[in-house]
């Protein structure tokens, strides 16, 4: 479509913005920390602008990848390979749509090594670009597990006061899990003599070496997303990390675990993922039933959105191994709305924490006096989160239960519980914040939302409304992408079936 690598423009152009930094600001003064918020600004718009065109010159009618570039790179073991499809592309777009917003939560609440602050997240910026447009193995895998570094750092430099434990439960629970895939990618390349994802996803790897390739990869995936029982680290990493580690995390890192699986796990190694289902659905239930019941106790509002990622993340496993097209469609719907609606909800939370310093549910009530348009803001989000009809949060929660209902009826209703229970928490939350007598005197001082605030909610808040209302830009666009993927993991479910291996 483009006669420019574009893919790798939106790719490194934060890394050049990164390195302009680096290069041209002197210094740690005030002035010096401006120009460097104003850099990291203009390099992440430029990037999102040009993410755009994307948008504009792609064919959703192709299951194949689109914008594809390639170029050796070391030799006959890896290649240079970018491009993406319908499944990748939506999570490229959400990372570059997410990240100017990121800047602007930053402006006035970072206040120490500023320039390498915006540094770290510009970085981290290509790496999560990267992870999603990447087609070869060992290119993924770098920059799957390059974004620890800067995340790592993020949340240990400018976290809060149990940073130091929340970053290395982090990084050791995310790289424990990645190091078994890396042993899978290896062992995938002395099979097929190749890292190139396209050929990948034509070769059939045995039976039996598709069942630990699926778990080795399972590992690595489980832990990212966070799937029960591996899921503590992220409650502590979003209560120390600073807001907008919090929407990186929520946001896309979180997603990196599902794409792997739609990626990799399900069209890679299909009979293995038609075996493993109803253990996935075993521990997606768990999940959305047993972290909103834990929801409900928090005292901390970003614990508690924390906890309600986990089970929102629970509909998105489910989704996806149902191996049918409304459910997979639904769970990438799903982390698309996630994406909006939890990135706004932890920015949501930095507003108030930028005025307040402190996240405590008890320390509020009665802010709607004091912060109207805040208070209606706060609440579209809560509603989405909810999963409310006319909101993003519904259509994927929809698709992927009534997807899980075809398989499994009962999986489906104990999932369905999930729903009520997030009203509860939600609500809740949203009743003792917002809320009731404006009686502490250090509310009565608040100040509602302002430009710069704004600025970051409100196109959160329409893309929200939108996509609730119409759902089709996405949908549509992963439509050929998700079709192939379950052709493919058909002809797998019959072979299981033959194999006297009991399906839900």
């Amino acid at each position: 479509m483009y006669d420019w690598p574009i893919l790798s423009v939106v790719t490194f152009l934060p890394l050049v913005g990164a390195l302009l930094i680096v290069l041209m600001i002197r210094g740690d003064d005030e002035v010096a920390q401006r120009n460097a918020r104003w850099v990291a600004l203009w390099a992440t718009l430029v990037t999102f602008v040009i993410s755009l065109l994307l948008l504009f010159g792609f064919d959703p009618s192709s299951h194949e990848f689109q914008f594809l570039e390639q170029k050796p790179w070391l030799g006959d073991v890896a290649t240079y390979r970018m491009g993406v499809d319908g499944i990748s592309m939506p999570f490229v777009l959400l990372t570059t749509l997410l990240m100017p917003m990121c800047i602007l939560a930053s402006w006035e609440s970072i206040h120490v090594r500023v320039k390498e602050y915006m540094i770290c997240f510009l970085v981290l910026e290509t790496l999560m670009i990267g992870t999603f447009a990447a087609l070869d193995l060992l290119q993924f895998y770098i920059f799957f597990e390059g974004g620890l570094i800067p995340m790592f750092l993020i949340i240990g430099i400018w976290g809060g006061k149990r940073r130091i434990y929340a970053t290395f439960k982090f990084f050791l629970y995310t790289l424990a899990g990645s190091v078994l895939m890396m042993l899978a990618i290896m062992a995938m390349y002395w099979q097929a003599g190749t890292t190139d994802i396209t050929a990948l996803l034509k070769f059939d790897f045995p039976a039996g070496m598709q069942y630990w390739l699926w778990l080795a990869f399972f590992a690595s995936f489980a832990v990212k997303m966070p799937m029960w029982p591996v899921h503590t680290w992220l409650p502590d990493a979003h209560v120390e990390a600073p807001t907008a580690g919090s929407v990186i995390l929520a946001g896309i890192l979180l997603k990196m675990g599902g794409y792997g699986f739609l990626r990799f796990s399900l069209p890679m190694f299909p009979e293995a993922s038609a075996y493993f289902a109803p253990f996935v659905f075993t521990l997606s239930v768990i999940a959305i039933v047993y972290t909103s019941l834990v929801a409900l106790m928090q005292e901390d509002i970003k614990k508690l959105i924390a906890y309600s990622s986990i089970a929102h993340m629970g509909y998105v496993t489910m989704g996806i191994f149902t191996l049918t097209q409304e459910g997979i469609q639904g769970a990438v719907f799903q982390m698309v709305s996630h994406g909006f609606v939890s990135g706004a909800l932890f920015l949501c939370v930095g507003v108030i924490y930028d005025r307040m310093h402190t996240r405590e549910i008890a320390a509020y009530g009665g802010i709607v006096h004091r912060m109207p348009i805040y208070a209606t803001v706060f609440m579209v989000f809560t509603m989405a989160n909810v999963g409310l009809p006319g909101t993003s949060g519904f259509i994927g929660e929809f698709l992927t239960i009534i997807a899980t209902f075809g398989r499994n009826s009962w999986v489906a209703l104990f999932a369905a519980t999930g729903v009520i229970l997030s009203a509860s928490y939600a609500l809740w939350l949203y009743r003792r914040v917002i809320f009731g007598a404006l009686e502490k005197d250090s509310l009565k001082g608040l100040l509602d939302l302002n430009g710069r605030e704004m600025a970051s909610l409100i196109p959160l808040l329409l893309l929200t409304l939108l996509f609730g209302i119409w759902p089709q830009p996405i949908l549509d666009a992963c439509n050929a992408a998700v079709g192939a993927i379950v052709a493919r993991a058909d002809v797998a479910t019959e072979a299981v079936k033959a194999a006297a291996l009991v399906l839900p």
